[in-house]
């Protein structure tokens, strides 16, 4: 009877999500599709900035941007982190204005301007 309750614990223990990265779900995620059209680009964008429709996969990426802006998207999966990054960046070349609202939100006392650059040009090309 123990080692049925030792093994039902390590069961739930390995199904438990790991708690130090995102889910893994969107890593094959085509952000090129979004960021080499403006129109959905710009969709994404206002998404994020709160003043515009979510998609789900929107919504799960507004989510990391604050991480990726703090901490260089630490719980962020490899794949995540060019996702993240490549996004802010599309947005920071085409939508301007859309990036400087996101970054007054984002990093309202530009304390991470420095860390987002060096997540950008690591992870944005």
């Amino acid at each position: 009877m123990k080692f049925i309750i030792v093994l039902a614990l390590v069961a739930v223990a390995l199904a438990r999500p790991d708690d130090s990265h995102y889910d893994s779900k969107y890593d094959d995620f085509n952000v090129d599709e979004i960021i080499e059209n403006e129109r959905l680009l710009k969709a994404y964008a206002h998404c994020f900035i709160g003043d515009g429709k979510c998609t789900p996969e929107g919504n799960d990426i507004k989510k990391w941007i604050p991480e990726g802006t703090t901490s260089s998207c630490a719980k962020c999966t490899p794949k995540q982190k060019i996702l993240v990054a490549k996004t802010i960046k599309a947005i920071q070349t085409k939508l301007p204005a859309e990036f400087e609202t996101l970054t007054k939100q984002m990093d309202p006392d530009n304390k991470y301007g420095e860390n987002l650059k060096k997540f950008l040009s690591e992870y944005g090309n």
